[in-house]
């Protein structure tokens, strides 16, 4: 599904807008496009602890939205591009990525209690055009986590 938010960009040099900025601008554009589609916004930004690295540093994650879309309970990774020339803001949401948002949403589950709600992992993806008004997407079920469990191979080889 995707549509187009009727908003235009009101800083003439976006190339001069740092990352962060961009980031924070897609955020805010995702959450009024997601209440647009009838999502009710729970939460923002949510980070925790999720491990250690191999070196014994902690890794702390984070879920930039996290909402419900009817009785389904959603975690949402916005991303924001000023360009898409190079790749698609959907190509930074790669299988580490992946990984680092369900490890989060499991510990959100756990301690908010909330382990029997339906779940899935969407993406918004926006592409920030200067003078003109954002493309943003939103990718239902981008993945799930069948793909990180450990297979179990039975019979012969």
């Amino acid at each position: 599904m995707s549509e187009i938010l009727s908003l235009s960009i009101q800083d003439n040099h976006l190339a001069a807008v740092s990352p962060r900025k961009v980031g924070e601008i897609g955020e805010e554009l995702a959450a009024r496009f997601l209440e647009k589609q009838d999502y009710r916004l729970v939460l923002a930004n949510f980070k925790v602890p999720i491990g250690r690295n191999r070196r014994g540093v902690s890794v702390t994650g984070e879920i930039d939205l996290i909402a419900l879309d009817e009785d389904v309970l959603c975690f949402i990774e916005v991303k924001t591009r000023s360009s898409d020339k190079f790749a698609s803001p959907l190509a930074a949401v790669d299988l580490r990525k992946q990984r680092q948002i369900i490890r989060t949403a499991k510990v959100y589950r756990k301690l908010f209690r909330v382990n029997q709600i339906k779940f899935r992992y969407d993406v918004v993806s926006i592409v920030l055009i200067e003078n003109s008004r954002p493309k943003i997407e939103l990718f239902k079920e981008f993945w799930t986590e069948d793909k990180f469990y450990k297979k179990v191979w039975f019979g012969d080889f």
